[in-house]
């Protein structure tokens, strides 16, 4: 790794989330991906459009801001909006996927050609007040495993404890 490149593991995480979403779906059947545990809850495929919709209109987006311009003010992610727009509903998750695994890539070759000092960058968010780049990685990553858990908790219920049987009565 060159000398002056950014190294943190918020970035290693990252890099990773793809093939660990990848391996979780590797078993859930397009019916599965695309049914909502209930009206309330997204499905499989709608938390991945979420996660391409938001790599770009949230944290490029961020990124770019807070890498061109001395403290910008960034504007709020509301994903309840988008969703009640309709913004995750109805794609198909395999493009919804590749859409991300394309933007990740992007951004992880992005993250990786900034010096280290630009962890140190600083945005002004209207709710959370001043944040740094390096904060703004760490909370990626914690959005990232929260949608991972969520995809496991739902391949662990619509293709996996579906067909438990008798053993049901052991969980």
């Amino acid at each position: 790794m060159p000398e002056n490149q950014l190294e943190h593991p918020a970035v290693d995480q990252l890099a990773a989330t793809p093939e660990i979403l990848r391996q979780l779906m590797a078993s859930v059947s397009d019916t599965d991906a695309v049914r909502r545990p209930d009206p309330a809850r997204w499905s499989i495929a709608e938390v991945l459009e979420h996660l391409a919709h938001i790599e770009g209109t949230m944290f490029r987006l961020r990124l770019d801001q807070m890498v061109d311009e001395d403290n910008p003010l960034v504007e709020p992610y509301d994903q309840d909006d988008f969703d009640a727009q309709g913004a995750y509903a109805g794609r198909d998750p395999e493009d919804s996927f590749a859409h991300f695994e394309e933007q990740r890539e992007a951004n992880i070759d992005f993250l990786l050609s900034l010096e280290p000092d630009a962890l140190e960058r600083t945005g002004q968010h209207p709710v959370a007040g001043s944040f740094t780049l390096e904060n703004m990685l760490n909370y990626w990553v914690a959005h990232d495993l929260s949608h991972v858990r969520q995809i496991a908790e739902l391949v662990r219920t619509t293709t996996f404890m579906t067909g438990i049987g008798n053993l049901s009565k052991l969980s």
